[in-house]
């Protein structure tokens, strides 16, 4: 019998035939046929030839995503004794549960004369070879700032808030002669994921879920049969990218007809700030969001600016809605203050002394007060001065009705465009109540 893989072709004799087959291999056949991968792997899982930088496998659950990074980390291991790679995932958690320890993680595909030893004391992985892995989260951006690397496995990179986790992941893969990176994700809409598929030096695997041979039919079956034809499917079985949520109050095609690169002579500046939640104690995990809008002298709302920060302090959050405001010549800030108002207004009045300042209490829900906004795009009343891709991801995640289906746990960036927006356009006093200070 010719043609396929030798795990192919076994699967195709019949049984009698295959149990013979089985008895008459030697000892290192059979290691050969239940640990070496290329036996095992499909094709979308198979690093790609040619001199690339980036391997992203864009694919739909289920396709072999986690098994296809953690063989390729273990073969860079086995290669190079000396390799230092970078194991990155949403949150640290994640890296060990589904990376390392999870059933296609790296120990899991350990071969039984390679033992692979993780210290999580450390958060390392030591491979028999000597070549270390260290996990990383996307959340703690700065514990990549300076670590050198030969690889990187990022996984589910579609989950990650903010670009400097991988800004500063890129800065340091600059160990060997070829340094190389692979991305594993589900392709949920993202600002990040969109920048990175624009690499020139980029090679992409796309694949669906029922392109993975070895999961069992039932499960492929039932998950066509209760998702078929939805956008779910479309993203999470058939790895399709969907860039517009049913019901959202913005479409990525309105706002791109809403696009200029230049505006009127401006008549006001507004600075909208949505502060992290838990933001007294400066450990919510959200984004603070800042937004710049002008109004200009044709009567409309331009976006000029997204200054939004992912930042650990009240402190330094202030000083970013400050800078924002002095470079575009604001002359007003809008800040919600349901978390902590006093708080809020003690840092930024101490960040920006003399700025005045209006803060909010949200009387409604985020996306019954961002609706009144969506219409002033649709009227051509509201305009964006180039291009916002993390705030237009998450402007695009609101749906009509309630409810958040973007990047990230809030839409903290579009929050702050709607206090922006509110203040030059409708008036904040028809969406909160209102304080200046």
């Amino acid at each position: 019998m010719s043609g396929g893989s030798p795990v192919e072709r076994l699967a195709l004799l019949p049984p009698v035939h295959r149990m013979i087959a089985l008895r008459g291999l030697t000892a290192d056949q059979r290691i050969e046929l239940t640990e070496r991968w290329p036996a095992w792997a499909h094709d979308g899982q198979v690093e790609p030839p040619g001199d690339w930088r980036i391997w992203l496998i864009r694919a739909g659950r289920g396709f072999g995503k986690t098994r296809a990074g953690a063989e390729w980390v273990s073969d860079w291991a086995r290669r190079d004794a000396t390799a230092r790679i970078a194991l990155v995932g949403a949150t640290i958690d994640e890296v060990r549960r589904v990376m390392i320890e999870g059933p296609s993680g790296v120990l899991r595909v350990a071969r039984d004369d390679e033992p692979v030893r993780w210290i999580a004391s450390r958060g390392e992985v030591r491979f028999a070879s000597g070549a270390i892995a260290q996990a990383f989260s996307a959340a703690s951006p700065e514990s990549l700032r300076g670590p050198e690397h030969d690889a990187a496995w990022c996984d589910e990179l579609a989950k990650w808030r903010g670009i400097d986790a991988w800004d500063n992941l890129s800065l340091g893969m600059r160990r060997g002669q070829r340094p190389r990176m692979l991305v594993t994700t589900t392709p949920r809409p993202s600002a990040l994921l969109r920048r990175i598929m624009r690499s020139e030096d980029l090679v992409e695997t796309r694949g669906r879920t029922r392109d993975n041979p070895h999961l069992p039919p039932a499960f492929v079956a039932a998950m066509t049969a209760s998702y078929a034809g939805s956008a779910l499917a479309r993203q999470e079985l058939e790895g399709e990218m969907i860039d517009q949520v049913a019901g959202a109050l913005w479409s990525r095609a309105l706002i791109a007809r809403r696009r200029v690169l230049t505006m009127p002579a401006a008549e006001r500046v507004v600075v909208g700030v949505d502060p992290p939640a838990g933001t007294i104690s400066g450990e919510g995990g959200d984004a603070c969001g800042i937004v710049a809008v002008a109004r200009a002298r044709d009567g409309r709302a331009y976006v000029i600016e997204d200054a939004s920060v992912t930042v650990t302090s009240p402190e330094a959050w202030a000083r970013a809605v400050a800078a924002c405001a002095a470079r575009v010549g604001a002359d007003r800030v809008v800040a919600e203050a349901n978390q902590g108002g006093t708080m809020v207004r003690s840092v930024l009045t101490a960040a920006a002394v003399g700025l005045p300042l209006t803060l909010v209490c949200a009387s409604r829900g985020k996306v019954a007060r961002a609706e009144p906004v969506a219409l002033l795009y649709e009227a051509d009343r509201a305009r964006h001065v180039g291009l916002f891709d993390a705030l237009e991801d998450e402007m695009c995640g609101l749906m009509m009705g309630g409810g958040y289906d973007g990047p990230g746990r809030s839409p903290d960036r579009a929050d702050a465009l709607v206090w922006a927006m509110s203040e030059l356009m409708l008036g904040t006093r028809t969406q909160a109540s209102v304080r200046t200070v």
